[in-house]
């Protein structure tokens, strides 16, 4: 019976974290290396993630430092940022290389608003997703008869607070990614 439980909390696990690794992606006027976890850099014919190539740090709120591990790949890495939609230009001493995140402009942090609220419902229409299909899994077990009326209903109930709890969390990470681009 906790089966369907446990799959559907793996499902519900693996929204929240894509939908917190979405969120990580938006450009909110601070600095936050995760901003850089997208950029892939040729490095000796093999596309490797740039964090891999070289330590990422923020000295201060608005400017990350990527310092690589071989300073042979520093253009690469700089015409890979280039190349990303970020829209931010690297400036390169040729021993790191310096991203300033620009100050975000009012009506572009009612654009991002917008856009972390459509990642939060587009992650709440695939937990509902999967309630559906947690609910017709359940049926199909009351049906086949390994589970009887009351524990459907049971069941049903159960599935559905998980649902509750996974819409409040979705809920609670948009509202704090919201609050951390208006208070920039």
């Amino acid at each position: 019976m906790s089966t369907t439980q446990d799959i559907l909390k793996d499902k519900i696990g693996k929204t929240m974290s894509v939908l917190k690794t979405e969120l990580n992606t938006v450009r909110a006027g601070r600095a936050n290396a995760a901003l850089l976890d997208q950029i892939v850099v040729p490095y000796w014919g093999v596309d490797t993630p740039l964090k891999q190539l070289a330590n990422i740090s923020v000295p201060d709120p608005r400017t990350l430092m990527i310092a690589p591990f071989d300073l042979q790949c520093i253009h690469e890495i700089e015409k890979a940022i280039n190349m990303s939609s970020l829209g931010i230009n690297p400036t390169n001493d040729g021993k790191v290389i310096r991203l300033v995140i620009p100050q975000v402009t009012e009506e572009r942090r009612k654009e991002l608003a917008k856009v972390i609220k459509k990642m939060g419902e587009d992650a709440k229409v695939a937990v509902r997703n999967t309630r559906r299909d947690a609910n017709e899994s359940l049926k199909k077990q009351e049906k086949a008869g390994e589970l009887t009326e009351d524990d459907l209903k049971d069941e049903l109930d159960d599935v559905q607070k998980l649902i509750d709890k996974a819409m409040k969390d979705i809920e609670d990470v948009v509202a704090q990614k919201e609050k951390e681009l208006m208070e920039i």
